[in-house]
């Protein structure tokens, strides 16, 4: 079986257990017990300052490798645990106390390297205790042969089979994952086919049918012109009529496609919009967002509007997607001929000046801004820098539903 992969880009089989503060304390613990018993067995003799020397070694290697591990650096935490292998190797051989120290360091193996290779560093760990407590005593002793292969055997298959349902999990939670974003695909698409059969039956209920009527009322007034002309102007009327019913139903449906169900001359609807524009925006995230509205409330247009709410949502998606920011400020200002908008951030800031190629994707969402806002003849500023935030003012002019200002 493949090994599992961590999300700190260390392999084996613990790499994924938590909390590793036991770990730690037995180490040091076991290394600093092994160094008192052989001072207290052996005095200051020869080896004493290499024995303690070697200790303190083994400690700073171990502190090593847990930060290289911490920081999801793979191959410096397995040169740091084949180091520790070496340096307790060396320590055997000086003093035999120190076989203890093999159990934390087996923990070590099994949760930086692959399944076979921790196997073979724990096995050989085995071996080695195995070699010098025999050499220690003078005989061979079946318990210190069989005991340690035995207790290490035992650990290795057991957390194998740890491994291995970890593995599964995962393998689960993908694809249940998997499934969730077909499920969201699929309802998408199910609300885009309802919403297109919903404009279908607008438009034949509406639109179709009063150019039907129209079709028909002329037909019949264009077969009464000369006989009876006063009924075939009524006719005429009657279509006339018609067709303004039916630019007004038209105008209608493409209102109910803009996107915060605003319309023309609603203030109090753009400030309501916008509050769950910017509460959707950021949902789902750790941005707290505030949305401020301060002016008179005004009558705006609906485009004009739309477009307010779509620099809005663009603004924020760039706040989620690239500020790096905690909280996120958006206001809304009337003023008798102008609306602005106001999206500031404290987040981590760019090079304006860099703007147009930079890599962080916030050139291309500007850019989207100040062009939505030329289409009205509106402006756009931004005041940043690196590690200061970001603020982006719109300011749109207010015109009138034919369109002069």
């Amino acid at each position: 079986m493949t090994e599992l992969r961590r999300r700190d880009g260390v392999h084996g089989i613990l790499a994924g257990v938590g909390g590793t503060g036991w770990l730690d304390g037995a180490v040091v613990l076991l290394t600093t017990a092994s160094a008192i018993r052989y001072v207290d067995a052996h005095g200051a003799d020869g080896r004493t300052p290499a024995v303690l020397a070697g200790a303190a070694v083994l400690v700073a290697v171990y502190a090593l490798q847990r930060r290289a591990v911490r920081h999801g650096h793979r191959r410096r935490a397995i040169a740091g645990c084949l180091a520790l292998v070496a340096t307790w190797l060396v320590l055997v051989v000086l003093a035999p106390s120190f076989s203890w120290v093999a159990v934390p360091l087996s923990f070590v193996a099994l949760r930086v390297l692959p399944y076979a290779a921790a196997g073979a560093v724990v096995a050989g760990m085995t071996a080695t205790v195995v070699v010098a407590w025999t050499l220690m005593l003078g005989a061979v002793d079946p318990t210190i042969v069989v005991g340690p292969a035995c207790v290490a055997g035992l650990a290795v298959l057991a957390y194998r089979a740890l491994d291995r349902e970890a593995v599964a999990r995962q393998e689960l939670l993908g694809e249940l994952q998997e499934a969730q974003g077909d499920l969201v695909e699929a309802q998408h698409s199910a609300g885009a086919l309802a919403e297109r059969a919903r404009l279908s039956r607008e438009i034949h209920d509406s639109v179709a049918q009063g150019f039907s009527s129209i079709n028909l009322l002329l037909q019949a007034a264009e077969q009464s012109w000369s006989a009876r002309p006063d009924a075939a102007r009524q006719l005429v009327a009657q279509a006339a009529a018609t067709a303004r019913e039916g630019l007004d139903e038209a105008r209608r449906v493409v209102r109910d496609l803009a996107p915060a169900e605003v319309s023309a001359g609603a203030g109090p609807a753009l400030e309501a919009a916008l509050r769950r524009t910017c509460e959707r925006a950021v949902q789902g995230t750790d941005v707290r967002v505030a949305v401020h509205v301060d002016g008179r409330p005004v009558d705006v247009p609906a485009d004009v509007a739309t477009a307010v709410l779509r620099t809005a949502r663009g603004a924020l998606a760039n706040v989620v997607e690239h500020a790096g920011a905690s909280t996120a400020t958006v206001s809304l200002t009337y003023q008798p001929d102008t609306v602005s908008l106001d999206v500031r951030d404290d987040g981590r800031g760019f090079d304006v000046r860099r703007s147009g190629t930079s890599r962080d994707g916030r050139g291309s969402g500007l850019a989207g801004i100040r062009s939505r806002a030329d289409q009205f003849g509106g402006a756009v500023a931004v005041e940043t820098a690196p590690g200061e935030g970001t603020a982006i003012a719109v300011s749109i002019p207010l015109r009138s539903a034919d369109g002069r200002r």
